[in-house]
């Protein structure tokens, strides 16, 4: 994944950025993809409280996972992308990315 200077200050707004905002579009016509991202949010909303911080700390925790797995995005519906994607979902609809403050 190519992070641009300044992600881990903002890891769910460069998240948003690099293929969140395209994979939410996606959701619009892709019934499949709408189930499997509702089921990564479920996940994280059992795992975590939903507040911009800890959802902030999660995302760079596990795009620090994935760097060390050499992880790349191709543009594949694989775990880490359904995943990260749940993640930007979650922080569009609780409004984590509206008033542009770090997220």
């Amino acid at each position: 994944m190519n992070l641009q200077d300044g992600w881990a200050a903002s890891p769910l707004r460069s998240v948003m950025d690099m293929l969140g905002q395209a994979q939410l579009d996606r959701m619009t016509t892709d019934p499949g993809l709408v189930a499997a991202v509702d089921q990564h949010a479920a996940v994280l909303r059992d795992a975590i409280p939903l507040d911009r911080e800890t959802l902030g700390d999660y995302v760079l925790g596990f795009l620090d996972e994935l760097r060390d797995r050499d992880w790349m995005f191709y543009g594949d519906l694989d775990a880490p992308t359904l995943r990260l994607t749940a993640a930007c979902w979650l922080a569009r609809e609780s409004g984590f990315l509206e008033d542009g403050a770090p997220a």
